[in-house]
């Protein structure tokens, strides 16, 4: 990575949280770098060092799931990622993360973020509840990876892609993913995500043209997570 100037000090989730003379003490902490697109920010093994927030760019949060890969998350601007690494019993982060596109990120170090989680009980709550969020959508992926079929898993992933990215001028998911990207987020092999989005296509619930994937049928989508 390479050392960029970005950041507000008003976008992300902690400098929208902390007190205002906090923001100072942010300004002389915080590293800014630029990753290009599919340079890995760090490894899960690594040694943690801080967290990042994202200012432009999204990223993928991903670990090794067996033989494969599963995209865990995906951080896009204003949001947090490196805090999985965080614990009083883990000094490695569990994860990896990889820049999709040219990225600008903000490095806060382990000792400065805790030392804010202390002096902003404000950013605190509100971190205790992501984590909390985080969690639940965790324990769901699970048990969809558990009991749903990889077309079910699918429709929940695209929905997903929407709600987190929303929908760009064309009206296509306002990201673009690789195939294997998908598949990786689905939680199933490539050829059957390959074989599952076919099929959505012929039966006219998504379009796609090159990485660009269109929601024509939301309600149909939406009935097939529905599974059990």
């Amino acid at each position: 990575m390479k050392k960029g100037k970005c950041c507000d000090l008003e976008s992300c989730l902690m400098c929208s949280l902390v007190l205002k003379e906090w923001k100072l003490a942010i300004d002389s902490h915080r590293k800014n770098f630029i990753a290009k697109k599919g340079e890995q920010i760090f490894r899960e093994g690594d040694p943690v060092a801080g967290v990042y927030f994202v200012y432009k760019g999204n990223v993928k949060v991903h670990k090794h799931w067996g033989d494969k890969e599963l995209i865990v998350r995906f951080a896009n601007p204003g949001k947090i990622f490196g805090h999985r690494g965080l614990g009083t019993h883990s000094s490695a982060y569990p994860i990896s993360a990889t820049a999709l596109e040219e990225t600008s990120l903000c490095f806060i170090d382990l000792e400065f973020f805790m030392a804010t989680l202390k002096v902003n009980h404000d950013f605190a709550f509100n971190l205790m509840l992501f984590y909390a969020d985080e969690l639940q959508e965790s324990e769901k992926k699970m048990r969809n990876l558990a009991l749903m079929s990889v077309k079910s898993r699918l429709a929940v992933a695209l929905l997903q892609l929407k709600e987190q990215f929303g929908l760009n001028e064309t009206g296509g998911l306002n990201i673009e993913l690789s195939k294997q990207d998908l598949a990786a987020f689905t939680g199933a092999a490539y050829e059957t995500v390959f074989r599952m989005t076919t099929e959505l296509v012929n039966e006219n619930l998504i379009s796609l043209s090159g990485k660009q994937i269109n929601i024509i049928d939301e309600e149909k989508l939406r009935f097939l997570t529905q599974e059990s």
